[in-house]
């Protein structure tokens, strides 16, 4: 018996038999057999990657060389919640760098800041929350921004950031401002491998709110100015 077989039970396998049938070429499914095994650890472990690799009949060092090149995938224990933080350049012009400092201190220990990937509390334990500084969150019209579990909350301030973590920490969820309610991160990493308990959650999630009137607003300013595309020269679209 593996390690991985200690870790990972018959649902596992069944689980992950399912996600390789989606494709043709079993090693093309190797993204999502990794969400499944960090929905099963809240990260990815040796003994996951061990499952993947034997799963996928591929070596370790193929399924490492993946799981270290995406930052979605965690090579250490997680909390509940998955709290990143945007800093690139707009976020971080508009205050993402000063609200990742200050939830680091806010949720460190003895004067000393939380890291990046680093958990304040138990990871997985209710309340338990991971921080990381994300390189963009391809939300620039609602910066600065954070997300919870991969779900959004705009428009962020010290303040604000500061009360949502002390509430994710009080065992509260607080609706995020566009997208899905918010639950843990191993049962969002569950859905990203492709399993949802049952059709009327998927079309719950599915359904959430995710358009903000920022995003929009230079569509409808177009639409009622009668703003369109140049057309184009004959022989660019000839040669398109």
């Amino acid at each position: 018996m593996t390690e991985s077989t200690e870790v990972f039970d018959a649902d596992s396998h069944v689980k992950a038999a399912e996600i390789i049938g989606r494709y043709p070429e079993s090693r093309s499914a190797l993204l999502p057999l990794l969400h499944l095994v960090q929905s099963v650890q809240g990260y990815v472990s040796q003994e996951g990657i061990t499952f993947c690799a034997e799963q996928l009949d591929l070596s370790e060092a193929e399924v490492s060389a993946v799981a270290t090149f995406y930052t979605m995938y965690k090579r250490r224990p997680c909390g509940e919640h998955l709290v990143s933080v945007c800093t690139n350049t707009l976020c971080a012009a508009m205050g993402g760098d000063a609200i990742y400092a200050k939830l680091a201190e806010h949720l460190g220990e003895n004067g000393t800041p939380l890291g990046h990937e680093q958990t304040a509390g138990t990871p997985g334990e209710t309340g338990s929350i991971t921080l990381e500084h994300a390189e963009c969150l391809a939300a620039c019209d609602l910066a600065p921004v954070l997300q919870v579990n991969y779900e959004y909350f705009d428009n962020q301030t010290e303040q604000s950031a500061v009360e949502l973590v002390d509430a994710l920490r009080k065992g509260e969820r607080p609706q995020p401002t566009r997208g899905a309610p918010l639950t843990d991160l191993k049962s969002v990493e569950l859905q990203l491998a492709g399993f949802f308990p049952d059709e009327e959650q998927f079309t719950t999630d599915v359904d959430g709110p995710s358009a903000a009137e920022e995003t929009l607003r230079g569509a409808r300013l177009a639409q009622e100015r009668g703003w369109v595309a140049p057309a184009m020269r004959d022989e660019e679209a000839n040669h398109g």
